[in-house]
């Protein structure tokens, strides 16, 4: 646009409401088509105020889509067309047509909606034939959760919702999956992650089939959710979440649900959903104790000498040693098992105990604490004298900050955990985050004695227990 132009409107819209296709136009070509198309012509000009123009679109997450990203760039374009207009205000007005095509789809019509979304959401759905009831291994620790999914395998509705909480590697996916695989059969049976629901849920929105998606996820008779944990922070689609939860516990469904821990500790949850998980059964599966693991040990290596053609011989020395070295969870169990058994079936050997401790060397941490994520935010916390609870939190007070920033430095260099890995961990933050963090206590190193002592000795915590050298 000239600036002739540019002037011209400015006069032409002075004293009079704006253009809002003026204001459409300009953003197309200022965003590009791409992002205009799939974003900003979502939004709807409902009128103009004293000092700022109140728009609409139709749902919460469009929202805050735009505004994290477009929001400046927006406003700048329409203070070109009128420079008093300070700020933008959205309101939510969900349209009518999508009410209007909902309520005018016949019967048939629906059933060819949900068969269509189906082709592409069973592509994800996680049901897996060798993860069954009667292969899961019970001990003190998950005996609990085994008798409550398997009551809910036989009487659906009997907990309803079924919450199964532990660490990472317990077995919760396990029982999930061995709930959905009993069901399937008699049942519309959908096994999902949170992040897939997620992805899902963006995708639907961005080629606004919400209808389609809502169709789908409320029509199901058996809902699984997977890490329920990674939706904290996520407003829009825990709102449309908290709608599906509800709408299917109306018609009689069974909704089952994973997370990494209890529903009160949930961080940036809406309490109205940690409530309805409250409200059902909810059980956890803790570390598996001493029998626990050589009972697993004992059947997974039972179950690969009849996978394998050739005998597999893994002695019971062997398997006695895996189990009391092991004991961070039982995926980490069974697969230091599976590498002994591909070390023996490559070399056509029965290793012995120096090879195997040579093959699980990453894994073993004989005479020296394992350094876990949690152990680094729980030592870094009572060094800095701040709860865990602040630290994850969003706030960024000085004072939290820097804390937050030492622990996901020591995590960067003492684990192995990727930069999405680390993320995850503190309160899902974006990797770009990781990066500044580790590099801004990399740099206060360099020039800061005591920031530098403070490194070293929460080291000396972590790696070796040496409190007294803090």
């Amino acid at each position: 646009m000239s600036i002739n132009n540019i002037t011209q409107n400015l006069e032409n819209t002075s004293s009079q409401g704006i253009d809002w296709s003026l204001i459409q136009r300009d953003m197309k070509n200022k965003l590009g088509t791409d992002i205009y198309d799939s974003w900003l012509r979502k939004i709807d000009f409902i009128e103009e105020m004293n000092n700022y123009v109140l728009l609409s679109v139709s749902t919460r997450f469009i929202r805050d889509w735009i505004t994290s990203r477009y929001l400046d760039q927006i406003l700048q374009i329409i203070k070109r067309y009128k420079k008093d207009l300070t700020r933008i205000e959205f309101k939510i007005i969900e349209k009518e047509t999508d009410h209007a095509v909902k309520d005018n789809i016949s019967s048939n019509e629906k059933d060819v909606n949900v068969s269509f979304i189906k082709d592409t959401y069973l592509q994800y759905n996680r049901i897996d034939p060798n993860k069954r009831f009667d292969n899961f291994v019970t001990g003190k620790s998950n005996k609990l959760a085994y008798e409550a999914s398997l009551k809910v395998s036989e009487n659906i509705s009997h907990y309803n919702p079924l919450y199964i909480y532990g660490g990472v590697g317990m077995g919760k996916t396990h029982l999930l999956n061995s709930i959905g695989l009993s069901l399937k059969e008699k049942h519309k049976v959908m096994f999902i992650s949170a992040e897939r629901f997620m992805y899902q849920f963006v995708k639907s929105i961005k080629s606004n089939d919400m209808v389609r998606f809502k169709e789908y996820f409320r029509n199901t008779d058996i809902l699984l959710i997977d890490d329920i944990q990674f939706m904290n922070g996520k407003e829009a689609m825990q709102e449309e979440f908290f709608h599906t939860f509800n709408a299917l516990l109306d018609k009689g469904s069974q909704i089952i649900i994973s997370a990494d821990r209890a529903p009160n500790k949930l961080s940036r949850i809406q309490d109205r959903i940690k409530s309805r998980f409250a409200g059902g059964l909810v059980v956890d599966i803790q570390k598996p104790d001493a029998e626990l693991r050589n009972n697993i040990v004992k059947q997974k290596a039972e179950e690969l000498n009849g996978f394998y053609a050739n005998q597999l011989n893994i002695s019971e020395e062997i398997q006695k040693f895996i189990s009391t070295e092991i004991k961070t969870s039982i995926r980490e169990l069974v697969g230091a098992l599976n590498r002994v058994v591909s070390f023996s079936r490559i070399y056509d050997k029965s290793p012995n105990l120096s090879e195997v401790k040579v093959v699980l060397k990453d894994l073993l941490n004989i005479g020296e604490n394992k350094v876990t994520i949690d152990l680094i935010q729980t030592t870094v916390c009572k060094f800095f004298k701040i709860s865990k609870n602040e630290m994850l939190s969003s706030r960024r007070s000085r004072y939290l900050v820097r804390p937050r920033q030492t622990a996901i430095y020591l995590t960067k260099i003492l684990t192995s955990k990727s930069l999405p890995e680390i993320g995850r961990e503190f309160s899902n933050r974006d990797h770009t985050t990781i990066i500044h963090s580790v590099k801004t206590i990399e740099k206060l190193k360099e020039n800061d004695l005591e920031m530098t002592n403070n490194i070293n000795n929460l080291k000396n915590q972590i790696l070796y227990n040496k409190e007294n050298e803090i």
